[in-house]
């Protein structure tokens, strides 16, 4: 199989979040034929505008539109924000839709891992995720996403990756997404 280039795109912008530490284990996890690149510069792109996205499109958006145009798929990892997506992973995704029907994310496989404390696992998060990026033009995978719910209790002072569980999910997702681009390119 060739490598596939993940790009994840992390939902929350604390750097000791277990959001991270889940974009973190896929690195971690992810088969040899798989690259996850956790995208760092969320917090620099401006909430999408479409009067900045014209000819000069800000240098932040347009980083973000290189390393996804640059990647085989994407890995969206994100708490849950009163109920819903986070802000910043929203945004992301605002810019990586336009130009419509042409943007970065159209076309490549998808998946959504959320997380929250609570035993919804983060469920409202990933819903919303997923319509936004298919609405954005990604394909989501069947059955490659995944929530994560009770995150204190599960992982302590632990880093997500120790919990083995949670590890082999991830890794699943991952090769979920590996599989989904090899299926796009031989049809």
């Amino acid at each position: 199989m060739a490598q596939t280039r993940v790009l994840a795109l992390v939902g929350s912008l604390r750097s000791a979040a277990i959001t991270r530490q889940l974009a973190e284990t896929a690195v971690e996890v992810s088969p040899s034929e798989v690259e996850v690149i956790v995208y760092e510069g969320l917090a620099d792109i401006p909430f999408y505008n479409e009067d900045l996205d014209s000819e000069t499109v800000p240098a932040a958006a347009a980083a973000l539109r290189d390393a996804a145009a640059d990647s085989d798929a994407f890995l969206l990892v994100t708490p849950e924000y009163n109920g819903t997506i986070s802000a910043v992973l929203k945004n992301a995704i605002d810019w990586l839709s336009r130009p419509y029907g042409v943007g970065a994310m159209t076309g490549k496989p998808v998946a959504v891992v959320s997380q929250s404390p609570s035993r919804n696992a983060g469920k409202w998060a990933l819903e919303d995720t997923v319509k936004a990026a298919g609405i954005a033009g990604g394909k989501v995978i069947e059955g490659g996403s995944l929530t994560v719910g009770e995150t204190f209790g599960k992982f302590g002072e632990a880093h997500a990756k120790e919990h083995a569980e949670t590890a082999g999910q991830i890794s699943a997702v991952v090769t979920a997404l590996a599989d989904a681009k090899a299926a796009l390119a031989s049809a």
